[in-house]
């Protein structure tokens, strides 16, 4: 297989049949020059964890974009955060971050959640019908992220507009570079808009997220405003974007297996687990990179120091050999882990959140809207993205 076999439009619209192809070429593929790819789920299990295999972003920054690209503004911003370093600095700033995104803290967001959910459908109960990603999907995780940080809902358009731009190279498929402009400007924006909101909760803090990272500390040791303007940045990019288009991506797969639909509007207890499995029949994060950081035999396969490593989470979470009857949506399914949220030491810190977002959304629209019903499933536009997968519009009546 080649690097351009998951760029086709026929791969962006539905990826499993190359992944299929992908496990069955073997263990671990090349796929271009210090280039590798895997999509068996025991394989990318047990890449995630190695501590031999670990991050160098700027290096395949450099690998993707060219050497001067590791200097933009962007790529350096992604650079300092949990998502881009290894231990120690990795391990100090993620213990920091765990005490803001611990389990307690987290369900704390379930009412915001459930409020938000409820707000967004009560603007169009009224009305007979609507695009779901526009008016539910896209905005909730925006607006509940804002209230976790106590700024302006007001706000959740721009900064939604800021992070879907700065998100665009988190894609493993790198961007023209004459559009790098776009993130740039986008990561510049968002810097500003934290700098203010730090400089604010110094002068007078709260109870919010911000003001939490802004007191934590483990050992003695603080983090810095870089860090906190950073990794706020990153919760925007990771907990809008990923958590909007799974949720359409759920309601894509339960519409398209109309009778687990049924099953779950008959019992909605089933929720958590409902969109448990969504997650794993087609999750909105398609893959994560990793670079050996020394030579390492894996599944037979040796990958020399300094190879690129993409590990292909939607194709482990299809495969054969580790869930039964694995391209079929069942939502009572329960014979393995879903690795939709990485694994080892970079597994997603703000899970628990998403998970939450995801179920709390899911319940109030079916409570909301009992004959909502999707109208374009024959003729969905998936974004064309290699990484964060999702639909541009889901058009629904009720």
């Amino acid at each position: 297989m080649e690097f351009a076999d998951f760029k086709t439009a026929s791969f962006f619209d539905n990826p499993y049949p190359v992944y299929a192809s992908l496990r069955a070429e073997g263990p671990i593929v090349s796929i271009a020059p210090n280039m590798m790819m895997t999509g068996h789920y025991d394989i990318v299990d047990a890449l995630l964890h190695d501590r031999r295999i670990g991050k160098a972003y700027l290096e395949s920054v450099r690998a993707r974009y060219g050497e001067a690209a590791a200097e933009q503004p962007v790529f350096q911003n992604v650079s300092r955060t949990m998502f881009s370093i290894n231990p120690p600095a990795h391990t100090s700033l993620r213990s920091l971050m765990m005490k803001a995104f611990n389990a307690r803290q987290i369900e704390s967001i379930r009412e915001i959640a459930r409020a938000t959910a409820n707000e967004l459908i009560d603007a169009i109960a009224k009305t007979d019908g609507a695009d779901l990603m526009a008016s539910y999907a896209s905005p909730l995780p925006i607006r509940i992220i804002c209230r976790m940080l106590d700024v302006p809902v007001e706000d959740a358009g721009a900064l939604a507009n800021a992070t879907s731009e700065m998100v665009r190279v988190l894609d493993a498929v790198p961007i023209p570079l004459d559009e790098l402009a776009g993130p740039n400007e986008a990561c510049a924006t968002l810097e500003r808009y934290f700098a203010d909101v730090i400089e604010a909760r110094r002068s007078k803090p709260g109870d919010d997220l911000i003001s939490l990272l802004l007191r934590i500390e483990d050992s003695g040791v603080k983090m810095t405003e870089e860090d906190i303007i950073a990794n706020v940045i990153l919760l925007f990019n990771a907990g809008h974007e990923t958590t909007s288009n799974m949720l359409g991506n759920s309601l894509v797969a339960l519409h398209r297996h109309p009778e687990q639909l049924h099953a779950l509007r008959q019992h909605p207890d089933r929720t958590a687990q409902a969109v448990f499995e969504c997650a794993r029949y087609d999750t909105s994060v398609q893959s994560t990179v990793r670079t050996a950081l020394e030579d390492v035999e894996i599944g037979g396969t040796t990958i020399p120091r300094g190879t690129i490593i993409m590990t292909m989470l939607g194709s482990a979470n299809r495969d054969p050999a580790k869930f039964s009857d694995p391209d079929r949506l069942d939502i009572s399914r329960d014979d393995a882990r879903l690795i939709s949220f990485g694994a080892g030491i970079h597994h997603c810190l703000g899970y628990r959140l998403a998970l939450l977002q995801l179920e709390t959304a899911m319940k109030v629209l079916l409570e909301r809207l009992p004959r909502l019903h999707l109208t374009n499933l024959d003729s969905l536009q998936w974004r064309r993205h290699g990484n964060l997968r999702g639909v541009k519009a889901l058009a629904a009546h009720w």
